[in-house]
């Protein structure tokens, strides 16, 4: 069975979704961060793995469901940080992020036969989904982040392998990403909580 990987920060006002200020307070960007984060992370309980892990900048609240495992992020770029989440870990891996609280349980449950690596782009350009049969930290170390290329970079160091493509997902940075994966996942925290946000602010 597959490691399950989520990378995330400890949703604090001030530290996390800062794009989404303005329109949100930073107490609102981390509320709306904290309902992705929880929607994320009960997903990932529901789906079938060998090992879940939480790779936490911060720490770990009452977001935190039972049954997994916490590592903390080491220090560097999110390069860096992403290849050591992938090196603590033996056997066929996929690594996700805490902003496409959409995400589902039958797109997190994948089959590494006859594949060596899994890649769910995003629509910003980056990706949402990085899956590897044979974790190898080499494969992302170096890679640009936080760039309008950086899932063609990644995609580029996949080269070589057989690559099963995920769909494409849109994360959550800015106010209208966030009510687009609202009506994505109208039943979630994430959209409750914006709900509640603008409720509030008329």
């Amino acid at each position: 069975m597959t490691t399950l990987l989520v990378i995330a920060k400890e949703p604090r006002p001030g530290r996390v979704k800062t794009r989404l200020t303005p329109p949100f307070t930073p107490e609102a960007a981390a509320a709306l961060a904290e309902a992705s984060l929880a929607d994320t992370l009960d997903v990932v309980a529901r789906t079938p793995a060998r090992r879940r892990v939480l790779v936490l900048e911060g720490t770990p609240g009452p977001w935190l469901p039972p049954g997994f495992e916490v590592v903390r992020q080491c220090a560097g770029g999110l390069d860096e940080r992403l290849a050591a989440a992938f090196a603590g870990c033996e056997g066929p891996s996929l690594l996700i992020g805490m902003d496409t609280p959409q995400v589902t349980p039958e797109l997190l449950t994948v089959d590494f036969a006859d594949c060596d690596a899994y890649f769910g782009p995003a629509e910003d350009g980056g990706f949402w989904a990085l899956g590897l049969a044979k974790p190898d930290p080499a494969l992302l170390r170096g890679v640009p982040m936080s760039t309008p290329r950086t899932g063609a970079a990644q995609r580029a160091r996949l080269s070589g392998l057989r690559v099963r493509e995920l769909p494409a997902l849109r994360d959550v940075d800015t106010a209208y990403d966030a009510e687009l994966v609202a009506r994505a996942a109208p039943d979630g925290r994430f959209a409750a909580e914006l709900a509640r946000l603008a409720g509030v602010a008329r």
